[in-house]
């Protein structure tokens, strides 16, 4: 009878333990799903829908159906944004993985000090506009330390920030400064996944530090560098703030990415149906970017298996 009993009770007790378990979960999941839905999901919603209309804040939206779309195809700015923005996000990206890579590498192979992360750390930590007004200041022609060092060598002094050649490339080092201590972090995340035995067993073959490199480092850290190359080129096409305060779009539109452009729209000329549908094609170009790099890069696949 007694065996009875206890058996009885222990399913009942499981349920109301799991019933419990599962209270405590939604009350924690609460505030970030409420978030979720208040700060992303609806507007992404109101955006896709905006986007089909004729909205300036001082009417109730007209529906249009495509025409934004038809715009678009033809808008020369909307195209030049895009061109402007792929520039920097392929100067941005190409130099920052690169350099983030090699910091990565020098911490795992010589050192894995806890202060020399922090202080790789320290321009993320910084506010962008901060950064960028620092460094708007430093490169000035004519009161800038950067140009008066550069007189001090004999060097004329460089608008960098004055001139359609120099002006994105400026803009993506500056974001490069700020962001590499941080992409170097995730990438020596990855790195210490790496079995030590491997590079153990590679240099008592006699291997040296360039093939170890290219052998077991880069084709073990595919599923990391995608990852961020993925977040790094989507954060990329995101810039604005440091445009916003240095630039403004130009000169002569040499600066002028696709959010600055979405800003004009939306802010200054208020055609926030337009700049929704902006949005929309910026929406799909990540996206179809995101895709593309996980195929092509084998995101998935790891040679640790």
């Amino acid at each position: 009878m007694t065996s009875i009993t206890a058996n009885t009770k222990g399913p009942r007790s499981r349920r109301r333990r799991r019933g419990g378990d599962l209270r405590v979960a939604v009350l924690f999941l609460a505030p970030a799903t409420i978030g979720f839905l208040v700060f992303y999901l609806w507007p992404t919603l109101r955006t896709f829908y905006l986007s089909f209309t004729d909205y300036s804040l001082l009417a109730p939206p007209e529906w249009v159906g495509v025409d934004n779309y038809r715009r678009l195809a033809q808008d020369a700015q909307f195209w030049n944004a895009l061109k402007v923005t792929v520039e920097y996000v392929v100067i941005n990206i190409g130099v920052q993985t690169v350099v983030s890579l090699g910091m990565a590498v020098l911490m795992h192979r010589l050192t894995r000090s806890t202060l020399i992360r922090g202080v790789l750390l320290l321009p993320y930590l910084v506010a962008n506009v901060v950064v960028a007004m620092v460094w708007y200041t430093m490169l000035d022609a004519q009161l800038g330390i950067v140009n008066q060092a550069l007189e001090w060598l004999g060097v004329d002094a460089v608008a960098f920030f004055g001139e359609t050649s120099t002006a994105i490339p400026t803009i993506a080092l500056v974001n490069v400064w700020r962001h590499m201590g941080y992409t170097a972090l995730l990438i020596f995340a990855g790195l210490q996944a790496i079995p030590p035995t491997m590079y153990e067993a590679a240099a008592i073959d006699g291997a040296s530090e360039p093939k170890i490199f290219r052998r077991i480092t880069l084709p073990l850290l595919r599923p990391v560098l995608v990852l961020v190359l993925v977040l790094t080129i989507i954060g990329s096409f995101q810039i604005f703030d440091t445009v916003a305060v240095t630039t403004r779009g130009g000169p002569i539109n040499a600066t002028r990415v696709i959010y600055y452009y979405i800003y004009e729209q939306a802010f200054q000329q208020f055609n926030f149906g337009y700049a929704a549908a902006v949005c929309v094609a910026l929406f799909a170009i990540l996206a179809t970017v995101a895709l593309m790099q996980l195929r092509l890069l084998r995101a998935g696949d790891s040679d640790l298996d």
